[in-house]
């Protein structure tokens, strides 16, 4: 039963910067970015060729960046050539799957053999038999606590007035193609930080491990809205990490009860259409309660 909170844990954390990724371009941009799939795969491509290349730390910070590059390239399409966001997320996503080949040389890459960010941690004796979920909650509780900062300075509250009303941002003399081409770069970097750590995580990377990314953040962003609530940054970013922790609890209960798995993507999909359809749910029985009240007190007053 340890193991596999322990194993629930570690996923939930892996995947959270994907969560917070989306809760950066879909909640607080107000922007569908269909590049999550391809830079997820980039980082674990980029993050699996520096560790082959004996550098597992620098692997992190360059997934990244690579990944932030797609988000860029994502960006330009739809500020400067007109493209709709969704189409100009899938464009760029259908092209990173050629780059991330080019960037792995094949369609699986392994590295069984090669040090990681966790074989260094194991080796340094940090963590104990728990070193790989302190490793990846370190770098996430860190990833946290910086775009809680960010979304404070006068940059993040330019892209969050951007999210909002983007004429008015214009208006007030703001360049809203900044702040949105800044602000995909930083959930592309988020989702390339998953990718990097997935890949040394696995010891592979796979350029079809991105599939699905989008669907699974976006259940994860929003059981943690609906657990949570709206409110401070602080507190919606806890909820998207929240959110992404009790998915992988509920993924693992799913296991746990011998569901083949054949039909893990029939589950998934069942997760994430609860998740997502949960507030409509949530207002709809709120809305029968206050039905069966008044109901209750017309009856009283006959």
């Amino acid at each position: 039963m340890l193991t596999i909170v322990q194993t629930a844990l570690e996923a939930g954390f892996l995947y959270a910067p994907i969560a917070l990724a989306l809760f950066l371009s879909f909640s607080i941009l107000n922007i569908a970015d269909m590049t999550t799939d391809g830079a997820f795969v980039l980082g674990s491509a980029v993050s699996a060729v520096c560790c082959l290349a004996g550098h597992p730390i620098l692997a992190i910070p360059a997934g990244m960046l690579a990944a932030a590059l797609a988000g860029f390239i994502t960006a330009f399409l739809q500020t400067k050539l007109g493209v709709p966001s969704i189409l100009a997320g899938i464009v760029t996503n259908i092209g990173l799957y050629s780059i991330n080949l080019m960037v792995m040389g094949s369609g699986n890459k392994s590295l069984f053999q090669s040090q990681s960010i966790y074989t260094l941690a194991k080796t340094a004796g940090f963590g104990g038999s728990w070193y790989k979920l302190v490793v990846t909650a370190l770098l996430v509780l860190v990833v946290c606590v910086a775009l809680v900062l960010f979304l404070g300075t006068r940059l993040g509250l330019s892209i969050r007035a951007t999210g909002d009303n983007a004429d008015m941002v214009r208006a007030s003399s703001i360049n809203p193609t900044f702040t949105i081409t800044v602000g995909l770069c930083v959930a592309n970097a988020m989702t390339g930080l998953s990718g990097a750590m997935v890949a040394q995580y696995n010891t592979f990377a796979d350029v079809n491990s991105g599939t699905g990314m989008v669907v699974l953040a976006l259940a994860a962003l929003v059981i943690g809205e609906t657990l949570i609530g709206k409110g401070s940054m602080v507190r919606r970013v806890v909820g998207v990490l929240a959110g992404s922790i009790l998915y992988r609890f509920i993924y693992a209960a799913a296991l746990r009860a011998n569901v083949p798995a054949d039909y893990m993507k029939l589950v998934s999909a069942i997760i994430v259409g609860i998740a997502i359809s949960a507030p409509a749910i949530r207002s709809w029985a709120a809305f029968q309660a206050k039905k069966r009240k008044a109901l209750a007190a017309r009856k009283g007053e006959k």
